[in-house]
């Protein structure tokens, strides 16, 4: 397949004047062939590989018929009673897949989990007119993607996945999918950026990353592929944002390296497991002191889940992780990403800062527990920062109300199950004087007593509020 670099093109372009006339010839022809060549090439390798989904879903609509005034005095005519039964009935949509593995006559297709995780019936179009049914393989809300299967003894072409790890800002790449219904359609364009964070839906977090792209992406895409010049699979077409709901050149596919090993999971399982570390975390607080970080970055972490990994490798609440394994974690969103593509029951070497000071610690990684389900024992189960002066003259606090207050309780925790409220200025910890967040963490992370002790100030009161463990 011929090769185009994207250094050769641009001189190209820069001598064009749009003041001549004159078409163009020998050499300037022949390097814009080669690159429209190449383009065909990748367009002939990519769209037998993308398919087109036609999902059904049953959807239920409570219905809440108002009676007639005479229906509500005398009842129905009928004698019957009125029915408010759900409304069922189908709801239809078009997505994309890339068919991505072969096992004997079972044939995988990656696409959206939200393009087809509700479907009661899928029908897969291939590009060159065959259709097949398909069968939900795995879905996985959590990035977002689906494996859905059909069977067949024909010969099918399987794309070739490439390395997203490797993809950069400028790489040229091609969109493939079925957008607005219109199958088949190939855009192209670069990447814009990469490592780029979704929007939290439902507070939820999603765990993966995206390459960001200016190749139109519009309904019907997701699911289709976002491939190199090589005619590789580099991403998923996921999402796009947009305030008219069509294109504006903000795509996003989700890496195709963060699916990989979902394909494995789907295939062996039906579900995606993520590894678990077990602590509530956030980007590190605002500190005048700058008493628990060397430097900036990292995930500081709150509290600890009773039973966690974490606990059990010792990482404490007021640690800030800056490294998992090779990986270094700026933010908090750095280290859910970093945790949860650890395999479960693998081992892996965390970076701590403790108290300002870096030591390592190895963490046997656990599953991430199902969406919704119970997790008890959090300790403590708040969170505090230092009081800066904007603060202090927010709540007109004098410097001798103390230095540390406490930002948000977690219900059912400890904390709050002892009465902490938000707003608490914590002035001692275990008879111990906390000026700085460190000084709060080391107070209670290194008392040899299941119990502390809090004196507070609340309201002009000082109380004493004890915690156990």
């Amino acid at each position: 397949m011929k090769r185009m670099l994207v250094g050769i093109i641009l001189p190209l372009f820069g001598g064009l004047s749009l003041a001549s006339a004159q078409p163009l010839a020998g050499a300037d022809v022949e390097i814009l062939e080669a690159y429209q060549a190449n383009l065909r090439d990748v367009a002939g390798v990519t769209l037998p590989v993308v398919v087109e989904l036609e999902v059904v879903e049953r959807v239920e609509v409570p219905v809440r018929n108002m009676p007639s005034p005479f229906e509500f005095f005398f009842g129905r005519p009928d004698g019957n009673e009125r029915d408010d039964e759900p409304r069922r009935f189908e709801q239809r949509g078009i997505g994309s897949g890339i068919i991505v593995r072969r096992d004997g006559d079972t044939i995988y297709v990656l696409t959206n989990d939200h393009v087809a995780g509700d479907a009661d019936r899928i029908r897969l179009r291939l590009y060159d007119g065959r259709e097949f049914t398909g069968t939900l393989v795995g879905a996985d809300p959590n990035k977002d993607l689906a494996l859905v299967s059909f069977e067949t003894d024909e010969e099918i072409p399987i794309a070739v996945l490439g390395d997203s790890d490797e993809v950069q800002v400028g790489d040229l790449v091609m969109a493939v999918g079925n957008p607005l219904g219109f199958e088949s359609t190939v855009t192209s364009g670069m990447v814009s950026a990469i490592g780029r964070e979704a929007p939290r839906v439902n507070n939820q977090t999603m765990l993966t990353d995206y390459i960001q792209t200016d190749a139109a992406i519009n309904r019907g895409n997701s699911g289709g592929a976002l491939v190199n010049i090589r005619g590789e699979v580099v991403g998923i077409n996921t999402w796009i944002a947009s305030q008219t709901g069509g294109s504006i050149g903000l795509g996003f596919a989700i890496p195709v390296n963060n699916a990989k090993r979902a394909i494995d999971q789907f295939i062996s399982s039906g579900r995606v497991e993520y590894g678990w570390l077990g602590v509530n975390m956030a980007d590190p607080p605002e500190s005048p002191s700058d008493s628990l970080r060397e430097s900036y970055g990292g995930a500081f972490v709150f509290s600890v889940f009773d039973g966690s990994p974490a606990e059990e490798a010792g990482i404490l609440p007021g640690d800030v992780i800056t490294r998992v394994n090779r990986t270094d974690i700026d933010d908090s969103n750095d280290l859910l990403q970093a945790v949860s593509d650890l395999e479960p029951g693998t081992r892996a070497r965390f970076t701590v800062n403790r108290y300002g000071r870096p030591r390592t610690i190895t963490v046997s990684a656990g599953t991430r527990p199902e969406r919704g389900s119970e997790l008890s024992g959090l300790w403590p189960g708040l969170s505090v920062v230092e009081i800066s002066d904007e603060i202090r003259e927010n709540m007109d606090l004098s410097a001798r109300d103390g230095d540390i207050i406490i930002g948000r309780i977690t219900p059912e925790s400890p904390a709050a199950v002892a009465g902490l409220r938000s707003g608490d200025i914590v002035t001692r910890v275990n008879g111990e004087s906390v000026e700085t967040l460190a000084d709060f963490y080391r107070a209670m992370n290194e008392s040899d007593d299941d119990e502390i002790v809090f004196r507070i100030r609340r309201s002009n009161t000082n109380l004493i509020i004890g915690l156990v463990r």
